[in-house]
């Protein structure tokens, strides 16, 4: 996609794009691939060299290192405790709530329809089993699956 800047998104070299994706305010790394149905929100950061597969919500406050898969269906979240409305009975709105930042560091793999909580960081080449559901700081090196997800071994 040759586009720059549009919707105020950032997009490094040869970043591949396929339909009905939604990108806004965010940064996409070189030579990454961003899959059908992905939703990539302001503030959030993709490195160079990933893989984004299919329907994967990426929202504000998250950042993705270099050479980080991400399954099919991952779901991260941003806010511990979500509301629709305020203590008035309005709807939110952005100052209603803080963003809860999340980290995948280089080297990662999160698999098929894992969620993500916030305020949590996976190590560097850790892998994430499909369907897990990651509540907690996942380190170096690590396999971590299960509800909620557990360290089942080191990567060798």
């Amino acid at each position: 996609m040759d586009k720059k800047n549009i919707n105020n998104v950032k997009l490094g070299k040869d970043v591949r794009i396929f339909d009905f994706v939604n990108l806004y305010g965010c940064e996409i790394g070189d030579n990454t691939k961003i899959g059908t149905f992905v939703e990539i929100q302001k503030n959030a950061t993709v490195g160079k060299n990933c893989k984004i597969s299919s329907h994967t919500f990426i929202c504000e406050g998250v950042h993705i290192g270099d050479n980080v898969f991400v399954g099919h269906n991952v779901t991260f979240i941003n806010d511990k405790y979500p509301r629709a409305t305020s203590e008035s009975g309005e709807l939110q709105t952005e100052e209603d709530w803080k963003v809860i930042g999340t980290f995948v560091k280089d080297g990662a793999s999160i698999g098929s329809s894992a969620t993500i909580m916030c305020g949590i960081t996976i190590g560097e080449n850790s892998i994430i089993a499909a369907g897990a559901v990651v509540t907690k700081d996942v380190p170096p090196d690590s396999i971590a699956g299960g509800v909620p997800a557990r360290i089942m071994k080191k990567v060798k």
